[in-house]
């Protein structure tokens, strides 16, 4: 009978670990309550750029009586993010290992939907790093249009910037973008305070020239236009589910100072948001071409001086640093799928200062083939966008409505989470319909392709593990009569220590050695043959002679010889001690001549010998 050893279920949620006083060290390369908003919180707040936009673009099409519901419809908006904040509050509570929507669909609605809500999230982090550099700089090119063409190397340098800062790690990230973070929402805050209290704007788009917009004699507001809005300018919601995703990162008391950073900025978004809507109807504000509606709103607030220009570059630079969120995001996230089994395991090691170092280099690499996909155009990229992450809030707040059910007196949570449900499910598919026929179609079928490679990448890991029985008690060692094989092809220290390390590991020792029927080489082997004899280092050497039919190989020949070995003794545990020199320099590594590698494989393919490449370092 099969024993089997105990092993924790990845799939229970954890509560707050207490404060663990060997972790003090590590703490100072996590995130403080202050630090993870700037670090983690940068898409978000990035999105009052062009949340507000999108809501006056679909509603311009009823004209000025469609326009005059932005403020009711952002409120909307400021409703289900407050909804969203409430849940995400409790999912860092209940799931303090991060993961977010993930970690709940792994708890409560199966493996299959978890994956789709890890999908969806690979994709949303993914696409938010494209769309973020490309509007930073789309912003730069407004300003300074001569460096349109440079545009795609611009987009680039910039993801190779944040990518350095990143592999510093999260905290030196975090205080690289506090001050830029600092700027932008005070920058916003002040517009709007002023604004509320201008009785009239002090300039407006129109006043310099530029063409409305708004559709002429269009009066009638319906159900699908209301619903168009509100689900476009729930773009403005991206980025809400990164602190809970991101708990890890935190120090201690984590989930505590988690839950801190995303009521702030639920709060500071939904302040932003409310207040510009506000300006908006209050200045009678219209799309026009060629100008933001936030570009609209300094110029009538502030005027067309030194503090439009601040918050113009303000906001430029924190669109192209807001992909920082998905590089807090993400690699953590890639390192509960590894955990789980689901993604390569090198996604959950961890470098110094606590980087997911191929977390972050991978998000990289793949963002930088969007841009040049794209070619650094905004355009291409949006409608892709904030498909994927409707998709995971709503998996998160339905787990959510069952993890209440486990726990009494829960009622009022458990439809604080079902309408938040109800309300972004809605917005999922008005999204995605919408956008669909303009490139939506494409994260559609990503998403069943990507959870597709996590099941692959999972069952290898389960042959992996059948074959190596993990979870089981394995048999008692026991020892067998060991031989070991060491191909040669001169005689040099090399070869003195990889018969060395061959004696003390096999009980037989055979050094063996092939020879191809030309004469230069037939020459080579007698005068090995030779000096062996004087050497007479106290091991058989073998000559392995290839036939005149044979291709000239020399991995194929030990094989053979590998093979026959084996028959001849069933009870022999057979080993191939492939010596091999390492270089001191990696570029000397090109002068190899590879016969190490070529010798391994051909074993590896032919025989079940146990393979060991000896590598004797130079230098």
């Amino acid at each position: 009978m099969t024993t089997h050893l105990s092993a924790p279920d990845s799939t229970t949620p954890t509560t707050e670990e207490p404060p663990d006083p060997h972790a003090e060290a590590s703490d100072r390369h996590r995130l403080t309550a202050v630090t993870g908003l700037a670090a983690l919180s940068l898409d978000a707040m990035a999105s009052v750029a062009y949340g507000p936009e999108a809501i006056v673009l679909v509603l311009a099409a009823a004209g000025a009586h469609g326009l005059g519901l932005t403020l009711p419809v952002t409120l909307a908006i400021a409703a289900l993010l407050a909804v969203l904040v409430a849940s995400y509050r409790q999912v860092i509570a209940a799931f303090p290992d991060g993961g977010g929507s993930y970690a709940v669909a792994r708890a409560h609605l199966g493996a299959r939907t978890s994956l789709v809500a890890a999908a969806s999230l690979v994709l949303d982090y993914v696409l938010n790093v494209a769309v973020a550099v490309t509007a930073g700089v789309a912003a730069l090119t407004s300003a300074f249009p001569e460096l349109y063409g440079d545009r795609l190397w611009i987009c680039l340098a910039v993801l190779v910037l944040i990518t350095a800062v990143n592999l510093r790690g999260i905290v030196d990230s975090a205080r690289a973008f506090i001050v830029p973070t600092a700027v932008f929402v005070a920058s916003i805050l002040v517009l709007i305070v002023v604004g509320l209290f201008r009785s009239a704007p002090v300039s407006t788009a129109a006043a310099h020239g530029h063409a409305s917009a708004l559709a002429d004699h269009a009066t009638t507001v319906g159900a699908l236009l209301l619903l168009k809005a509100f689900a476009s300018g729930c773009s403005a919601l991206t980025g809400v589910e990164a602190i809970a995703n991101a708990v890890p990162s935190f120090r201690a008391p984590r989930a505590r100072r988690a839950q801190h950073a995303e009521v702030a900025l639920g709060a500071v978004l939904g302040v932003m948001l409310i207040g510009l809507s506000v300006l908006i109807s209050r200045f009678h504000l219209q799309p026009v071409e060629g100008v933001t509606v936030l570009a609209q709103l300094a110029d009538a607030s502030l005027g067309h001086n030194w503090a439009f220009y601040v918050v113009q570059f303000a906001t430029m630079v924190l669109l192209a640093l807001s992909a920082n969120t998905s590089f807090g995001g993400l690699p953590v996230l890639l390192e509960l799928l590894a955990r789980d089994n689901y993604l390569p395991h090198v996604f959950a090691l961890k470098a110094d200062r606590q980087v997911h170092r191929h977390g972050v280099l991978a998000l990289a690499a793949v963002s930088a083939v969007l841009l040049i996909v794209s070619g650094g155009d905004t355009n291409t990229l949006v409608p892709l966008f904030a498909v994927g992450v409707f998709v995971g809030f709503t998996i998160a707040q339905v787990g959510m409505v069952l993890h209440w059910r486990t726990v009494p007196r829960s009622f009022g949570k458990a439809l604080l989470n079902g309408s938040g449900a109800l309300l972004t499910g809605v917005s999922a598919v008005v999204v995605t319909a919408t956008k669909f026929h303009d490139g939506a179609w494409l994260v559609v079928v990503a998403l069943p392709l990507l959870v597709l490679a996590f099941e692959a990448v999972h069952r290898a890991y389960a042959r992996i593990g059948d074959r190596l029985e993990l979870g089981r008690i394995p048999e008692v060692p026991c020892r067998t009569r060991s031989l070991v094989i060491v191909p040669v092809a001169g005689i040099s220290r090399l070869t003195s220590e990889a018969l060395t390390a061959a004696n003390a590991l096999g009980d037989e020792v055979r050094a063996v050695t092939v020879c191809h029927l030309d004469p230069e080489d037939r020459a080579r082997t007698e005068a090995l043959t030779r000096d062996w004899a004087l050497w007479n280092p106290g091991v058989e050497l073998i000559t392995l002679s290839q036939g005149p039919s044979e291709r000239r190989t020399l991995g194929r020949p030990v094989a053979a010889y590998v093979r026959a070995a084996a028959a001849a003794d069933p009870g022999t545990r057979v080993t191939v001690l492939i010596p091999e020199a390492e270089p001191g320099r990696a570029w000397q590594r090109l002068l190899q001549n590879q016969r190490g590698a070529v010798v391994a494989h051909a074993v590896r393919r032919d025989t079940d010998a146990v393979i060991c490449r000896l590598r004797f370092r130079l230098g």
